[in-house]
């Protein structure tokens, strides 16, 4: 009687730990699905990017899962990957391109690993270039804010720095010699003139 009971137990307990592994399969052929058809609108290139974030994220995944990181590092890096996702559909979907530049997605903490010094995140414009090397492209908040930025290529480089050197030299105020000493009529009339002063402005 005692081992019929055990039989059963176990019976129920392999059924059960089944339904679970077949649901857990089916919610990840559900979502490789709508992956599929998410990608489906994007070029190769585009759909590339979004698979290499997807893998990205089952590394975290399976790192937090075997305890490899703490739960600080997984939330983080996390919303990394969520807001670099964000940013690349929302560049591919303006620009109508199959292109992304390399983005960075990196918080207010973190922006001494790309600048030295650091700038200041409230006067961040949308489109500046930092460095000649880095361009903002705005903030998305996944959960927390992160600041993003698309490194220049070495074209887009060149061209800045091209610019650069071809711009005039700032113009700077220059004042005129002294005029001659003033005949003693002269002092009479000219007692509250002041002296004036010359802008001129170098090419």
């Amino acid at each position: 009687m005692g081992g019929g009971a055990e039989k059963f137990s176990r019976s129920v307990l392999l059924a059960a730990l089944v339904c679970v592994v077949s649901a857990g399969a089916e919610v990840r052929a559900q979502r490789a699905g709508t992956v599929a058809a998410d990608d489906a609108e994007f070029g190769p290139v585009v759909s590339t990017y979004l698979g290499y974030l997807r893998a990205e994220q089952e590394v975290v995944d399976d790192r937090a899962s075997r305890r490899e990181i703490n739960q600080l590092y997984y939330r983080r890096n996390s919303n990394r990957i969520r807001a670099l996702r964000q940013m690349a559909l929302r560049i591919a979907r303006e620009t109508k391109n199959d292109f992304l530049p390399e983005l960075y997605a990196i918080t207010r903490d973190e922006l001494g690993t790309l600048f030295d010094p650091q700038p200041q995140p409230a006067t961040f414009r949308a489109g500046e270039v930092f460095d000649n090397t880095f361009r903002y492209l705005g903030t998305l908040h996944s959960v927390e804010p992160f600041y993003i930025f698309a490194r220049l290529d070495v074209y887009e480089q060149a061209e800045l720095l091209g610019k650069q050197e071809t711009q005039p030299a700032a113009t700077t105020a220059v004042s005129a010699p002294d005029p001659p000493a003033p005949t003693e009529t002269q002092r009479g009339n000219n007692r509250t003139r002041p002296r004036r002063v010359i802008n001129l402005e170098r090419p």
